[in-house]
Order: structure tokens, then C-alpha cells, then sequence
């Protein structure tokens, strides 16, 4: 199978997230759907280990700020490529939140929906939440960013097969999304992590120590 033909499917760019008590998180995906329109319903999948998912279990609430054009890769790398359980993501700025008192981004955002889980089922790797839609706000005028302008243009090239450190020898590569670890000194080119779908460039290497 070649995994390369799943990345033609066309989708957004989204920061998700949560409140549950006091504790806020969000996290980078592109899975979110419309999937009724009466009442308004719509899905997002989530990778088990994501710190956001144990939170939406617990909270029952979500929102979703659609990415605009505008979007940097500072943004993305800041809510998709370090863990909540590490970082306070919010800690060190003042986000509107929605009716729910879910943080979001009111930047770089041309919109956001606020949900609230109505049904949720385990895919194995992933969550499946579909959301009663509970609120929804347009914030530009700005299109939405799309997941093959974030791989093609924002996202920048990792050469990954070839990096070095100080002569280091690699002994393995770990995928920055969800932490997976693939054992070997050369990542194949075409590679996707057996997790979350992420390919070679969303992945970094360990060195021996």
C-alpha cells in the first residue's frame, strides 16, 4: 500500500481544544468534519495518547479554531509539537474563550466552533468525539488554511535522512506528533509513523549517547 495516496485526501488545519477544571490544552489536527446538519454535528479524531483527549474525555467540551492563511509555523510548532503534560500552551498569553470558557485562537483564525461530545468511540489508535455544535463565530474574512499549503509551503523541509550531530551515529528517529520510534540509522524517504500518519518530516533523530 502506498501510504502517500492517504495525503491527497484534502482537508483544514485546526487547533483544538479543551478546558477541564482549571487545566486548558489544544493541539494541532487536521480531522474535523461536519457530519449532520439538524442538529448541526460535527467530528474530530484524536490520538489516545494526546493529552487533549484524556482532557475532552474528562470535560466533555472542545473547540475548534480554523487556521487561516495568515498562519505562521510558530503557531502550529507551539500547539503541535510539544505536549501539554510538559507545557502550558496557555500560560504565557491571553486567548478569548467561547461560551463554554474553552480557550481559542483568536489570531490566525477565521473562525471557531464550540462543541459539546454527544457520542465518542475508540478507533485504537485515535477517538472518534462527535460534538453537538453549540455556538460557532467568524473572526475574518481570511480563507482557511488547507493541510497540503501547510506541508508544501509553511512547513519547513527537514532533511532528515541526512542529519547529523557532531558525528554522532543515529540509532533511531523519533516522530515529534505523537512520540512513536522507529529503530534504525536511516529513515526511508516515503516513511509514515504506524500511529498517527505522519510522514519522514515529522520525524527527528536520536543519537546514540
Amino acid at each position: 500500500m502506498d501510504k502517500k495516496a492517504i495525503y491527497n485526501l484534502s482537508y483544514g488545519v485546526f487547533m483544538v481544544s479543551t478546558k477541564a477544571g482549571e487545566v486548558a490544552n489544544g493541539y494541532i489536527t487536521n480531522t474535523c468534519i461536519q457530519v449532520a446538519g439538524n442538529p448541526v454535528r460535527i467530528a474530530i479524531s484524536v490520538l489516545n495518547s494526546n493529552y487533549t483527549c484524556d482532557l475532552i474525555k474528562e470535560s466533555g467540551i472542545f473547540a475548534v479554531s480554523i487556521l487561516d492563511n495568515d498562519c505562521t509555523f510558530e503557531t502550529i510548532k507551539h500547539f503541535g509539537f510539544q505536549s501539554g503534560r510538559d507545557v502550558d500552551k496557555f500560560g504565557n498569553i491571553t486567548p478569548p474563550t467561547d461560551c463554554n470558557d474553552v480557550p481559542y485562537l483568536g489570531w490566525q483564525s477565521c473562525a471557531v466552533i464550540s462543541g459539546k461530545v454527544v457520542e465518542q468511540h475508540d478507533l485504537g489508535t485515535h477517538t472518534l468525539f462527535i460534538a453537538e455544535v453549540v455556538d460557532a463565530k467568524v473572526l475574518s474574512d481570511k480563507e482557511p488554511i488547507t493541510y497540503a499549503k501547510y506541508q508544501n509551503e509553511i512547513k519547513p523541509k527537514n532533511n532528515a535522512a541526512s542529519a547529523k550531530e557532531d558525528g554522532k551515529k543515529i540509532v533511531g528517529w523519533r516522530c515529534k506528533i505523537c512520540n512513536y520510534v522507529y529503530e534504525g540509522s536511516k529513515l526511508p524517504e516515503d516513511y509514515a509513523c504506524p500511529l498517527c500518519g505522519h510522514g519522514a518530516d515529522d520525524f527527528e533523530p536520536i543519537y546514540e549517547s
